[in-house]
């Protein structure tokens, strides 16, 4: 085992290795467009381009590291067939190489994959693949895989820890100096297992050095920068799932060891920041993308002052977004912005108490989105749990103050986890 881990610790991808991987898959990966944002340019007085991974045939930059790996295989592995486990971008990577290769695989996904991921990589996959739901997590998912794998005698696809698929993802990096008119000074790239980052900071250190690389993660499940801090890999006990592509409990040896020698600064974003800038990338640049996919746009409000007058490129990594999840996006878009507020609001039990709250608590654009209200008590005062969107976060304060001066102030539950997780 630690001869193992000693030979993950050194392992860098080479640029002659990331050039096959590029020759190998070019058939069948797009060379996706590096745009120019406007939107994001003029808001960050930036050059600010976006690498669209998010057009890829599977919607994400993973089919470079699965085709990558699974076509490297010898003839004599890909008959005994292929496993892994995924959240689902590196499922229907897999699923796609499968069917183009004919090669049978069985793909593992957490039971809470949002139902697109999991018809998307059954779609791309066909008779080639079965799908098998199992946990909570990707970790969950993977124990399974790898129990299957060694009963079976599969060959297993790792999502982000293999030298080919860190080489598959590396050639996003090839593209990328090859479509850029002139040096990049900044790029920000998503994180969850590391493999994309160290693919892509590899490249950029050899070819283009004084570029400088920024890694993104939510900040719900920050492994990568857990482990960086601590000085080993750190697998996390607890993390917040919601951005489901980037979201895992431990990173990969080789990943961690490449992205502590070339990362600049790894840094996280909040899950609410994420909603913010996948509402503003649809309502704006009428782009789809899923959460794992805005993170890198989402940083650069951090880099606000650095990044003035640079050249900027954001990996949008993957668009595979399920519709229904976007009333829990543009909540907590909210939450985060300030303009969404619950509150236990006390309404004594008497004619004309919520005409009150509503004529004389109420701001004149506040708006009630919730209303909860028991009466299963003897109590002279009633409790109802109230959500109040605004139209400014100045506003909060002043609706604080009325609710208390008019004594319809209970309680306030966006800081209480206990309680706020039964509302969102």
């Amino acid at each position: 085992m630690n001869t193992l881990l000693e030979k993950d610790k050194t392992y860098i991808p080479s640029l002659e290795a990331v050039k096959q991987a590029a020759e190998r898959i070019s058939k069948v990966v797009l060379k996706t467009p590096l745009a120019e944002s406007f939107t994001y340019s003029k808001r960050f007085e930036a050059n600010v381009m976006l690498k669209r991974e998010d057009l890829q045939q599977v919607r994400s930059y993973k089919i470079r590291g699965a085709y990558n790996k699974i076509s490297s295989l010898p003839q004599e592995q890909l008959k005994k067939g292929v496993i892994c486990a995924s959240a689902g971008n590196h499922a229907q990577g897999v699923a796609f190489a499968c069917n183009k290769l004919k090669v049978k695989g069985v793909i593992y996904m957490p039971g809470t994959t949002p139902k697109q991921k999991v018809e998307q990589t059954q779609m791309f996959g066909g008779e080639w693949i079965d799908v098998v739901l199992k946990g909570d997590t990707y970790d969950d998912s993977f124990k399974s895989a790898m129990k299957q794998m060694e009963e079976q005698g599969l060959v297993f696809i790792h999502p982000f820890d293999d030298e080919k698929v860190i080489e598959g993802q590396a050639t996003i990096a090839l593209e990328i100096l090859e479509q850029a008119d002139e040096p990049i000074d900044y790029i920000f790239a998503p994180l969850g297992g590391g493999g994309l980052l160290a693919g892509v900071s590899s490249i950029f250190k050899e070819l283009s050095p004084n570029t400088k690389i920024i890694g993104i993660e939510p900040q719900g499940a920050p492994s990568m920068k857990t482990s960086l801090r601590e000085g080993k890999v750190v697998e996390l006990e607890n993390i917040e799932r919601f951005v489901d592509g980037a979201s895992v409990q431990k990173v990969g040896a080789r990943n961690f060891a490449i992205c502590k020698k070339n990362l600049d600064e790894m840094i996280t974003v909040p899950e609410g920041k994420i909603c913010q800038t996948i509402l503003d990338l649809y309502n704006q640049d009428a782009m789809v993308v899923e959460p794992a996919g805005a993170m890198a746009i989402s940083a650069l409000d951090l880099y606000s002052e650095k990044i003035k007058g640079k050249n900027v490129v954001c990996i949008v990594s993957g668009s595979n977004n399920d519709i229904i999840r976007m009333a829990e996006i543009k909540e907590r878009a909210l939450l985060y912005s300030g303009l969404k507020h619950y509150f236990v609001v006390v309404f004594p039990q008497r004619a004309g108490a919520l005409k009150e709250f509503v004529a004389k608590v109420l701001g004149p654009n506040d708006d009630i989105t919730h209303f909860e209200y028991s009466k299963k008590h003897n109590r002279s005062n009633g409790p109802a749990v109230v959500g109040i969107e605004l139209k400014d976060p100045n506003d909060f304060k002043p609706l604080v103050d009325r609710m208390k001066k008019k004594n319809f102030y209970g309680e306030y539950l966006n800081d209480n986890p206990n309680l706020f997780q039964f509302l969102i």
